[in-house]
C-alpha cells in the first residue's frame, strides 16, 4: 500500500474528540487535546488511549497513575484547540477552562458533556505513542 493510500485509509477511521487531564501529587497538571481512545472491555470496563510518547501529558499519567477522559461534545471546536499545545493551570482553570478534581486526583472539566476517569492499567509502548 502506497504512503497516501494508507494515510486516506487511517484518516476513515472514525474518532471522537477528548481532553485526557491528569495531575501528579506534587500538583503538575497536563492536558492535552486526543482522538485515539477506544473501548477496549465491557467487564472489566477498560478503555485504551494513545498518549504521544514525548508529552508532558505522558509523563504525568505515567507518574500519577491516573487521568481523566473528558468527551467534548460537537460544539467544543475551541476547547480542544486550546489543549493542542500545553497548557498551564491557573486556579481552578486550566488552559482557560474550569475545573474540579475527581475521585482520581484528575482534572475533570465543567464545560465537557461527560468525562471517563481512569486509573492507568498497563503501557505498551510501540512507536511514538503508547
Amino acid at each position: 500500500m502506497d504512503a497516501e493510500a494508507k494515510k486516506t485509509a487511517l484518516r476513515m477511521i472514525p474518532y471522537g474528540l477528548y481532553v485526557l487531564a491528569a495531575e501528579t501529587s506534587d500538583g503538575k497538571v497536563a492536558a492535552a487535546t486526543v482522538n485515539w481512545v477506544t473501548q477496549a472491555s465491557f467487564e472489566p470496563p477498560l478503555v485504551a488511549v494513545g498518549v504521544k510518547v514525548d508529552s508532558g501529558a505522558h509523563a504525568v499519567i505515567q507518574e500519577s497513575g491516573a487521568f481523566s477522559l473528558n468527551v467534548l461534545g460537537k460544539d467544543q471546536s475551541a476547547t480542544a484547540y486550546a489543549f493542542f499545545k500545553p497548557v498551564e493551570r491557573d486556579g481552578d482553570m486550566i488552559g482557560g477552562e474550569a475545573f474540579r478534581t475527581g475521585s482520581t486526583g484528575s482534572p475533570i472539566l465543567a464545560s465537557g458533556p461527560a468525562v471517563i476517569e481512569c486509573t492507568l492499567v498497563s503501557t505498551v509502548t510501540d512507536g511514538d505513542h503508547s
